[in-house]
């Protein structure tokens, strides 16, 4: 799958390790505030849905292309 922004490469890179950070500081927030410092097993889906919703507001769209 690409992201459907017409950019390179390294321009899709650049925007998932972006949201990737964005996911940690809000996820290391959640474990803080939603479950009182307890590690969160579930991380993996956190971090999906997280990313998910922040690169659909951010415009991006996955595309399969094969």
């Amino acid at each position: 799958m690409s992201a459907t922004t017409g950019g390179k490469a390294d321009d899709t890179v650049a925007v998932i390790l972006d949201h990737l950070r964005q996911a940690a500081d809000a996820h290391g927030i959640h474990e803080r505030e939603d479950l009182g410092g307890v590690f969160d097993e579930q991380w993996p889906e956190w971090y999906a849905r997280h990313m998910a919703e922040t690169l659909h507001a951010a415009g991006y769209r996955l595309v399969r292309t094969s």
